[in-house]
């Protein structure tokens, strides 16, 4: 299923090779203006944590990433060492050290000083057992186009997530996955939850000054791509979703969505009513009901619409994609980006509207 974290993809890794880069980095993002990011701590002490009841409330990390009025000061950390060697460690790729991750490259420089007013908002939920670090890239482009984005780092369901007081979460709820019947329902309503109470916690706070609460979207990759719709169901503040090449495990009901909806795959993995990754798509693009786009991108593989792709190439690791990874990385930042642009703020994108010469790898499935 393609909402198994990165493990699956790079066990079948090439070693990585004596020139690969030591201290890889993101590339830059596309727009104008500089990016700021800022951590949040949140505690929801209305329910305790679904996957360790014993914790007596929910606590959550969000990477805050913004229009800033200038790119001067220290960039984020990509993942503490503790984090980068827990993510890797159980791959045991030859030559790749584990603490690779925390030298990464960032963009956004920490706690500037944030730049406009009622900007769109757009929550980002990262894949199955991974961090939100992995959706940087996307995050921090979105930020250079005027977009506030919140990266949602849903506890214990990741292979390790750092709290402010330094104490370390890792992946509780991988003891519960075998059970797909019990899981994934389980899983996208706490995923709902955790975003509808991230979105109270920041509309009440001073980043309410900042965003236009009739401008909120969601988007996240593999399981939290498919998240993406349960919150959106959940709660109607979130206009406009996609989907980034995630399994959707629980379809919608015949109800459906009446709301703009986009999924993003791997042209690859797609044999129109087959049996294969994208049937549970086949499924709910009946149910949705408003606007709604289905692109697909040839000779990309599941972490190729994440930082992991160009990570991976710079470290020598090879995915089995046959699409240069800078590119991959480009299509899901323009797409995605046309997308909100055009949803959240009712402005008309070519790219929305037909296949593009520019992208002759995105082929428009619906």
């Amino acid at each position: 299923m393609r909402t198994l974290a990165v493990a699956t993809a790079l066990t079948v890794a090439l070693a990585t090779p004596a020139s690969a880069d030591p201290s890889p980095s993101l590339p830059g993002p596309t727009g104008r203006q500089p990016v700021g990011v800022t951590s949040l701590y949140l505690k929801d002490t209305s329910r305790p944590d679904p996957w360790v009841p014993t914790v007596p409330y929910r606590e959550l990390m969000v990477s805050v990433f913004y229009p800033a009025t200038s790119a001067n000061g220290p960039t984020k950390q990509y993942m503490t060492t503790l984090e980068s060697q827990l993510n890797l460690e159980r791959l045991n790729i030859p030559g790749l050290p584990l603490d690779v991750f925390s030298k990464v490259r960032t963009n956004a420089v920490v706690d500037a000083k944030p730049a406009g007013r009622t900007l769109p908002l757009v929550v980002l939920s990262p894949g199955w057992t991974q961090p939100r670090a992995t959706l940087t890239a996307l995050a921090e482009d979105l930020a250079s186009h005027g977009y506030l984005v919140a990266a949602i780092d849903h506890t214990y369901e990741n292979r390790a997530q750092t709290f402010p007081d330094g104490h370390v979460t890792e992946c509780a709820a991988c003891a519960f996955d075998d059970d797909e019947a019990t899981f994934w329902p389980k899983f996208y309503d706490v995923r709902s939850a955790d975003t509808s109470f991230v979105l109270d916690e920041l509309l009440r706070s001073r980043w309410g000054r900042i965003v236009d609460p009739k401008r909120i979207g969601m988007t996240g990759h593999s399981a939290g791509g498919a998240t993406t719709t349960h919150a959106m169901l959940a709660d109607p503040r979130i206009r406009a979703g996609a989907d980034i090449d995630g399994s959707q495990h629980v379809t919608m009901p015949d109800s459906g969505l009446s709301r703009p909806f986009m999924f993003l795959g791997s042209m690859d993995n797609y044999v129109p009513g087959a049996m294969g990754p994208y049937d549970d798509w086949e499924t709910d693009w009946q149910h949705l009901y408003g606007w709604k786009r289905w692109i697909m991108v040839t000779g990309t593989v599941h972490q190729s619409f994440t930082d992991l792709g160009v990570l991976a190439g710079q470290l020598g690791v090879d995915l089995g994609d046959s699409i240069d990874p800078y590119r991959a990385l480009d299509v899901t930042r323009a797409y995605v980006r046309a997308f909100f642009d055009q949803h959240l703020r009712c402005k008309p994108q070519p790219l929305m509207a037909a296949p593009s010469s520019a992208y002759p790898e995105v082929t428009f499935i619906g």
